[in-house]
């Protein structure tokens, strides 16, 4: 059994937990705090735990390049990168806003802190865990800083190789045991063949102590819904209320109708894995009463007969008698009545 822990409050994830599915608006509410209260009203609606963010200090994240750069793309809310970073940001009080909107809707709150200033600012926030995105999933020193706050963590590993997360989980690991680490491809849309939902299998031989879970940019939800099959403790998909708004995330979002069944899935899929014990369910019992076979009598038979096995065969019998798999073990017992050819072996009829 792996490890557990409370990621948020009274909510834990691990092994006999429900997974924990977080709804990521990132930067899907185009800087406008009235669409983001919206996909949180969206997220709560369809059964999400928690919604998500994503928090930047821009001169912190990018260098004064970057953010002077010429941005010519489609998608671009200004004229240069930094101008464009700038509108899809929300100053402390708008997340403080956000956040207490959140608790009203009785859904966690978080946020990805996407550079170091940015772990401080969602600390003094109060915010129940960390997330930590796949673009700092290689950053040593900021996984450390975030690992100190002792707040748990939940930890994308996109565009990393096997190596670089073992040495992040280390780091980690060496502060704070409540890391979960999700695979993810950081492609938008992932193509089907570059998921490898394997990987979280990996991730369990090689951190028995860490829940595991994913993170999903591809289309449509059959692939999240078999991560949930795989047993992700933890299950993060981007929302949009309109696939064809300006933005690189809309496209490979989930709407309100996949999000619903998304989580009606997960949930179902719970059900379903159920205990790895095998034994006969109640539900059963009319088809085994109906069609279940007995042993029966080839033959008549009469009182203080030794059975042997040339008298019985395996039927379809009512009543249901004597169990097929334990037919060697009437060999040799007495009849205790007459039986008729065709009848039921049944406990009542054996000395």
């Amino acid at each position: 059994m792996g490890h557990s822990f409370e990621l948020v409050n009274n909510r834990w994830i691990g092994d006999g937990h429900p997974c924990f599915i977080i709804a990521e608006i990132g930067q899907n509410h185009q800087g406008d705090i009235e669409i983001a209260k919206k996909l949180i009203k969206m997220a709560k609606n369809c059964g999400a735990d928690c919604v998500k963010f994503q928090k930047s200090d821009l001169h912190a994240k990018f260098t004064k390049s970057v953010l002077d750069r010429q941005y010519e793309s489609p998608h671009a809310w200004g004229s240069t990168y930094g101008e464009h970073k700038r509108v899809l940001e929300f100053s402390k009080e708008q997340y403080e806003e956000l956040m207490a909107f959140s608790t009203s809707l009785n859904i966690h709150f978080t946020a990805s802190a996407m550079d170091d200033v940015s772990v401080d600012f969602l600390v003094n926030l109060k915010v129940p865990f960390l997330k930590i995105g796949s673009g700092d999933a290689n950053n040593l020193s900021m996984l450390e800083k975030a690992a100190k706050t002792n707040l748990p963590i939940v930890y994308s590993t996109g565009m990393q190789d096997m190596q670089t997360v073992i040495r992040a989980m280390e780091v980690m690991n060496s502060f704070n045991s409540k890391v979960c680490l999700l695979q993810c491809t950081s492609s938008y849309p992932t193509p089907e063949d570059e998921v490898h939902l394997r990987v979280m299998q990996t991730y369990r031989d090689h951190f028995p102590e860490s829940p595991v879970g994913y993170s999903g940019h591809e289309l449509g939800i059959t692939i999240t819904l078999a991560a949930a099959a795989l047993g992700a403790h933890v299950i993060e998909r981007h929302i949009t209320l309109d696939k064809s708004w300006k933005g690189n995330d809309h496209a490979c979002s989930l709407d309100e109708t996949e999000l619903k069944l998304l989580v009606e899935g997960v949930r179902t899929i719970e059900k379903a894995l159920g205990c790895a014990v095998k034994s006969k369910q109640p539900s059963e019992e009319p088809c085994h009463q109906k069609l279940g076979k007995s042993v029966v009598s080839k033959q008549k038979l009469g009182a203080g007969v030794q059975l042997c096995k040339e008298h019985l065969t395996v039927k379809v019998g009512q009543p249901v008698g004597w169990p097929p798999q334990d037919l060697d073990l009437l060999v040799g017992k007495t009849l205790s009545k007459d039986v008729e050819q065709d009848e039921t072996i049944t406990l009542d009829c054996i000395i």
